[in-house]
């Protein structure tokens, strides 16, 4: 493990940069890729950010301003991607070159020349913003968006149990500087389109309770997103809406991704592991919210789940 003065001291020295976000990019790996980038980039360094996918609508305002860079990769970093799995179509190129890993995840398995992860981080966005610090460069407002950013969204606008006092002092510091906090927390939680709105109602329509009523399960199919039309970007929360059902300790979400494939967010109340039940299927994250991926029939795959959290209530 290497601190952040080793970790600025080798971005000092190298250039032509590629930074990596994890498959399904939300705010926080979107966040620290843009914000490093920028920063790298005010070092007068070569830097692109690689989105795993499309850059949704509402991340738009992450790339103002940023001019296309075209030069050939030299140095490779990943921010907020906490197994190789999550490399997703950035897998096969760079999961043996990774140069530097930046990450809050304490699960963290991924192989890299240089590694930092702050699992104490409510974001891994809080890490960039340290990082940006060492590096001695000035955070001007656009940058500050993108911390900002990744600080909110993985907080939950400041409401999840991983908020400690630095990540209030660090958001109070972006606002100083400029960044859109109002704005941003609109387009990030107060704002849903047509096709969120459908998506929903059918989420809440397969919703199905176990365990006397402590856990709580929602599916979505791809068939569910093509009537509705739902995209990537409209998929975002919706992992948290078992988790808010009073008397809820584990909510679970399968998400329809392939062919008898199935990607499941755990997220957890009253001190249960959601880590713990995920690493049951080779997946991970954080205590009271985390990731996994399952191959079977739908009904098959909550089942596992469903077992794996019964198991973690009677632990």
């Amino acid at each position: 493990m290497n601190n952040l003065n080793d970790i600025a001291h080798f971005l000092e020295s190298r250039d032509n940069f590629a930074i990596l976000t994890h498959i399904y990019p939300d705010g926080d790996t979107l966040g620290s890729a843009y914000a490093l980038c920028r920063a790298l980039r005010k070092l007068n360094k070569n830097a692109r950010v690689l989105i795993n996918g499309t850059l949704a609508e509402k991340f738009s305002y992450l790339a103002k301003d940023m001019e296309e860079q075209n030069f050939e990769y030299e140095t490779v970093v990943s921010v907020d991607i906490a197994a190789a799995e999550l490399l997703g179509e950035f897998k096969d190129e760079f999961e043996s070159r990774i140069d530097v890993c930046i990450d809050h995840h304490a699960s963290n398995s991924i192989s890299a020349k240089m590694i930092y992860v702050n699992s104490k981080a409510a974001s891994n966005c809080e890490n960039i913003y340290r990082l940006i610090k060492v590096l001695g460069v000035e955070i001007d407002p656009l940058l500050a968006d993108c911390i900002y950013t990744g600080v909110c969204t993985d907080t939950g606008c400041f409401k999840f149990t991983n908020v400690t006092p630095d990540t209030m002092r660090i958001a109070a510091e972006l606002m100083e500087l400029g960044c859109r906090s109002a704005e941003i927390n609109k387009e990030m939680f107060d704002t849903k389109s047509c096709a969120r709105i459908n998506i929903e109602r059918e989420v809440l329509n397969s919703l199905k309770f176990y365990a006397e009523n402590r856990i709580a399960v929602v599916y979505t199919t791809r068939e569910m997103e093509e009537r509705t039309g739902a995209k990537d970007s409209d998929m975002d929360g919706l992992a948290a809406i078992p988790r808010q059902i009073e008397g809820v300790w584990i909510g679970i979400t399968v998400k329809e991704k392939g062919d008898n494939y199935y990607r499941v967010s755990v997220r957890t109340n009253d001190g249960h592991d959601a880590a713990w039940i995920c690493s049951k299927f080779g997946g991970g994250g954080h205590f009271a919210a985390a990731g996994c991926s399952v191959n079977g029939e739908l009904e098959d795959v909550i089942s596992l789940i469903v077992s794996a959290s019964i198991e973690e209530i009677n632990r």
